[in-house]
């Protein structure tokens, strides 16, 4: 299984990254994604990708921090995203929920991703919070630019920007949200996404599945969203992750 979203770098990893790791090989997780969200925090991000044969990474900034970085440039981007290691751009996007970093400047910082992710042909990973037609908008006036490769990561989004976003050629990422109890409407809305445009994530060190919500999360749980994403679909956990990780390997170019 290709774990698409962690957070390895964070705190909550500082002590015992070594045995979270053997966890989760252990577990059949053989591919880990480790997510950037900041760039100043991008060359510790890649020291633990450089480290490990089975971990990869992105680079960018996520909408949060966009007030703290207003001068990143694509071209920027672009050339940290030469490294073999860097498989991805973001995570960006938007989120109006919090609003830590004005609209604008999130905008801003979005549109320069896509940029990087058009010039590199590496895929944009995309965090949205109550900005679904915001989101929907952007994404469709940028590919009027020119195509380029989107991942809507951790859904919890509605059904338009689901649809909107798959006819761009989006895929849609699920985490364990999927298996809370209260997770209906995101089960609703993902269960209409076809199989072959959904990949699994993790999300660590946060949104633990079931039947480990509320502690820390860790890669080795991600079996646990296969399995409510197999129950969605009356399948099994094993052609869940065969199907998602041939996913990943489609979207994720570069991860060999």
């Amino acid at each position: 299984m290709f774990d698409t979203h962690v957070n390895l770098h964070a705190e909550a990893y500082s002590d015992d990254l070594s045995e979270v790791l053997h966890r989760a090989r252990a577990a059949g997780v053989n591919r880990m994604l480790a997510i950037c969200e900041r760039l100043d925090s991008f060359e510790r991000v890649k020291a633990i990708a450089d480290a490990h044969d089975d971990i990869w990474c992105s680079v960018g900034t996520h909408p949060h921090h966009a007030k703290s970085f207003p001068n990143t440039t694509a071209a920027e981007l672009v050339d940290l995203a030469s490294d073999p290691k860097v498989v991805a751009i973001g995570e960006t996007g938007l989120d109006l929920h919090y609003n830590h970093s004005p609209v604008d400047e999130q905008e801003t910082s979005f549109r320069t991703h896509i940029t990087a992710a058009r010039e590199t042909g590496l895929p944009v990973i995309v965090h949205t919070r109550e900005a679904d037609d915001l989101t929907a908008d952007v994404l469709e006036d940028e590919t009027k630019a020119g195509a380029f490769s989107i991942l809507l990561h951790c859904y919890t989004g509605g059904a338009d920007l689901a649809a909107r976003g798959l006819a761009l050629g989006a895929f849609v990422s699920v985490s364990g949200i999927l298996s809370f109890k209260s997770a209906k409407a995101v089960r609703e809305v993902i269960e209409a996404v076809p199989l072959d445009r959904v990949i699994l994530e993790t999300d660590c060190p946060y949104l633990a599945p079931v039947p480990y919500r509320g502690r820390r999360n860790e890669p080795s749980y991600l079996p646990y969203v296969a399995d409510a994403l197999a129950e969605l679909h009356g399948t099994t956990r094993e052609i869940i992750a065969d199907t998602c990780e041939t996913n990943a390997l489609q979207l994720f170019r570069k991860v060999t």
